[in-house]
Formats: C-alpha cells, sequence, structure tokens
C-alpha cells in the first residue's frame, strides 16, 4: 500500500533533487529515505527519479505523481485540521506569511492584542513576496497570509481589512509642485523593484498616469527609498500604513497627503474549506481595531 510518508519523501526529494537534505527534512536517516522511494517505486511498477553520482532528477512521470503528492498531503493535513477544529480552532500553531510592505507596520503592535484574545495560539511570522506567500499557502506551508489587492488569489478566500492610501515623500526643502500631473512628467519618481506588489499598487495609484521610467531607480525596501529621497536624488509614494507608524523617523523629507489616490487593499488570505475560517475572520477584525487604534480614523472596510 502507498502510504503518506512515501509521499513526503517524494516531495522532499523533488523540492531539494538531493536525497541527503530530503532526509534531513524528513527526519530520518538517507537510507530510511532511499528505500521508501524504491518502495513506492516498486509498488507503482515505474521510475520517479533518476539518480546517478552527481544528479537527481525527476522523471516526466515523477514531476505529475509529485504535484498529486503534494494535493493528497494538503488534504491529509487538512484532514487532521479539521478534527482538531473540533476540539478548539482556537489553539495550536498558526503560520501567518505576510509581505514586507504590511507586515513589519502593521503586526508589531497587533500581537500582544493577539496573544490576549487569542492565548491558546501560537502564531509564527513569515516575509516573502506575494506570490510566493500564496504559493506557500496553496501548498500547506502557512495558514493565513496577509496580503494587498488587488492581485490574483485564484481560489483562496478573502477578507478584506483596510484601505491604505498614499502619501507623496519628497526632499525637505525642495518644494514639490503639486499635482499629479507634475509628479508624471517629474522623471524623478523611485519605486520599489519588480516583485515587490507595491510597485505594481503605486502605479494604479493613478491608473494610466504615472509611469516609472525604465532606467529609474528601484529599491529593496521602503528604508531604502526614504534614504534616497532624503539625499534629494527623487521622489516616492509611501503607503500610509507606514507613515503612520513612523517608518520616515527623522528623514529629512516632506509628505504631502493624496487623496485622490487609488488605495491598495489589505487582506487577509486563506484556503477555502480550512478549519479555522472562524479564527481568520476574528483574527482579521482584530487587526481592523487595530490599525483604527494606530491611525486615529476608521478605516475597517
Amino acid at each position: 500500500m502507498i502510504t503518506l510518508r512515501q509521499m513526503r519523501y517524494l516531495t522532499a526529494v523533488a523540492d531539494t533533487l538531493n536525497f541527503s537534505r530530503a532526509a534531513e527534512l524528513c527526519f530520518v536517516t538517507q537510507p530510511t529515505l532511499s528505500a521508501g522511494i524504491k518502495e513506492l517505486e516498486d509498488r507503482l511498477g515505474v521510475q520517479l527519479i533518476e539518480r546517478t553520482r552527481r544528479t537527481v532528477i525527476l522523471t516526466p512521470l515523477g514531476e505529475d505523481l509529485t504535484e498529486r503528492a503534494r494535493s493528497l498531503l494538503l488534504d491529509a493535513a487538512e484532514f487532521e485540521a479539521v478534527a482538531q477544529a473540533h476540539k478548539n480552532p482556537f489553539e495550536g500553531d498558526l503560520k501567518l506569511g505576510s509581505i514586507p510592505t504590511i507586515g513589519p507596520y502593521l503586526l508589531p503592535h497587533a500581537l500582544p492584542a493577539i496573544r490576549k484574545a487569542f492565548p491558546g495560539l501560537r502564531v509564527y511570522l513569515r516575509e516573502e513576496m506575494t506570490e510566493s506567500l500564496i504559493e506557500g499557502l496553496n501548498a500547506g506551508r502557512l495558514d493565513l497570509i496577509l496580503i494587498a489587492l488587488p492581485f490574483e488569489t485564484g481560489s483562496l478566500k478573502t477578507m478584506t481589512l483596510f484601505e491604505d492610501g498614499y502619501q507623496l515623500a519628497s526632499p525637505a526643502g525642495r518644494p514639490f509642485p503639486h499635482g499629479i500631473e507634475a509628479l508624471a512628467q517629474s522623471g524623478e519618481l523611485m519605486l520599489l523593484e519588480k516583485g515587490h506588489c507595491l510597485q505594481r499598487h503605486a502605479l494604479e495609484a493613478y491608473p494610466g498616469r504615472i509611469a516609472a521610467s525604465e532606467d529609474s531607480f528601484a529599491a529593496t525596501s521602503l528604508t531604502t527609498l526614504i534614504a534616497m529621497v532624503s539625499e534629494g536624488l527623487g521622489i516616492t509614494l509611501l503607503p500610509n500604513l507606514a507613515v503612520q507608524t513612523g517608518v520616515v523617523g527623522k528623514s529629512d523629507i516632506q509628505l504631502t497627503p493624496l487623496p485622490d489616490a487609488c488605495p491598495r487593499h489589505i487582506a487577509l488570505a486563506w484556503r477555502a474549506g480550512s478549519a479555522r475560517t472562524e479564527v481568520f475572520k476574528q483574527l482579521g477584525s482584530l487587526l481592523v481595531q487595530q490599525q483604527e487604534v494606530g491611525s486615529g480614523v476608521g478605516l475597517g472596510g
């Protein structure tokens, strides 16, 4: 009989393409993992992995069956989660992922309230780009993710928490002309590098009216962007969430509110049918409350 353990061995080899590292991921010895893979291949009567002294690759059939194994393992995990949820869904580990332009500015001051409201939960945080978070959620590596919409989320369930507008950051002492037309024509707009959804959302703040030039500076973090603006090297758009939590600090820049900019929408997302749906909804409501306290205005949506 094919076992879940054998499928875990297969997916671990697929993830690492290395039997030693795969064995470490599965907390078994390499001979044990190798034997498990061989038993699986013998049971199926097909070759799943091609292995030489230097390389490990999956056969085309091995790749196909690995994806099916991932789905079965996820279903098995959900099977256990449903059973646990009937005991107490508000207890146990919760793996929460967030994009870097939200997590550091929302979660730190919210965590004490989360611990107080859900004393039985152990929340583990992970920062990744949106695409990686969605992949991790679908694969079962994460339970819940905090992202910004619009973004394609497929079959995931989402809960919009609040809107997050923008402010124009420009060098202090060098007033920047107000109006989106001036921003569009300045050629000084700096944004985060590709891969950060904030780059696309910032451009969509004024759909079709602003654009980043191909040779414009692209930063890996908001902190870097702020430092560049402070040095007089350009301007940028900062989300209100980050501004309200003091991301600018003592940087020598000036901020101009942009009330007519299209905001991004901060949201939670989870797998449809998750046994912890009610937990996630209550957690979302708590995050809305914490944001309202932090901003001083009602932003819940």
